[in-house]
């Protein structure tokens, strides 16, 4: 999966680790790096090795596989330190994955279909086309669905089509109980997290009513201050979304060793050409990501040149 992992990743990841099993494999999952804690309830979690912290029992595994499945990333940059190891990897890489412009001649086979909703709906739909859908049990089911609508934005999104809404069904029919899932992924956080929100939309955030626009930036000292850790700012770009007239939302975090941003828009703006053409970043249409080397008050900057460069499509 591709690094600092959210539900999608690490659901489609174990969804297809446990359906693995099931058909007799010897099967790992690996993370690029740490993941949110909000994360840790699903079956099989504990199991998976970080890289970024072993890196030679990854080296190790590598070594001795035979396939790797490479899940819901679409460039081998987006596994950090993993990404030369995989590129040099001796067997064969079969990508699942739903973001555009795939590194294609990365894999020997694999989909990258834009269309779906989650790489959690395409693990569903790749055990089902190969006959196994009786496999799909509860803990399949329940990461799947931690995927799907977590990817969905609780199914309120385009992408949550009239397939993705039977797919629910067919799990729901395995038994599992949705609401928990709701609560161990959006109910699961300390106080500090919560009055991080509340400073970070008070203080941080800036609105551009003539460009349609938001920006929240973070400084390095406010995540210190708060003990904001892996996770914590999941879904912190989707707040200014809620606000009237605004089409283009935008996250700059200083992470310290490098500057990280996340994008979002409503409509026909397309944050994955504005990540791709500003931030060397990508994703999907409505929703990316990018990154800088730069300090946190020059990508800023960097940002709001790049929204004026597309005020005609923003206003």
């Amino acid at each position: 999966m591709h690094q600092k992992p959210d539900a999608d990743a690490m659901g489609s990841s174990l969804g297809l680790f446990h359906f693995l099993q099931q058909l007799g494999h010897s099967a790992t999952v690996i993370s690029p790096t740490n993941w949110a804690d909000w994360l840790k309830w699903m079956k099989g979690c504990e199991k998976v090795i970080d890289y970024e912290l072993s890196p030679e029992r990854g080296n190790s595994i590598l070594d001795d596989a035979d396939w790797v499945f490479c899940l819901d990333f679409n460039t081998l940059s987006r596994t950090r330190k993993m990404a030369g190891r995989l590129n040099d990897f001796r067997g064969t890489k079969i990508l699942i994955d739903h973001h555009q412009q795939p590194q294609s001649e990365s894999f020997a086979y694999g989909i990258s279909d834009t269309s779906k909703s989650s790489t959690s709906e395409m693990v569903y739909d790749f055990i089902v086309a190969a006959g196994h859908d009786d496999k799909i049990d509860k803990d399949i089911a329940e990461c799947l669905y931690a995927g799907v609508m977590a990817d969905t934005g609780s199914f309120r999104f385009s992408s949550a089509t009239a397939a993705v809404h039977r797919m629910v069904a067919d799990l729901k029919d395995r038994g599992f109980d949705h609401s928990k899932i709701h609560e161990n992924l959006f109910d699961n956080f300390l106080e500090n997290r919560l009055r991080f929100t509340g400073y970070v939309l008070q203080s941080r955030m800036d609105i551009y009513y003539e460009y349609n626009a938001a920006l929240i930036s973070v400084p390095w000292k406010d995540l210190v201050k708060y003990q904001i850790k892996t996770g914590d700012t999941e879904g912190l770009v989707n707040y200014p979304l809620t606000i009237q007239g605004i089409k283009l939302a935008a996250l700059i975090i200083d992470r310290d060793e490098e500057i990280k941003c996340s994008f979002r828009s409503k409509g026909n703006f397309d944050v994955n050409v504005f990540a791709r053409t500003y931030f060397d970043g990508g994703g999907h249409s409505n929703a990316a990501g990018g990154r800088s080397t730069d300090s946190l008050e020059q990508t800023v900057q960097r940002f709001i040149r790049a929204m004026k460069e597309n005020a005609s499509q923003l206003q």
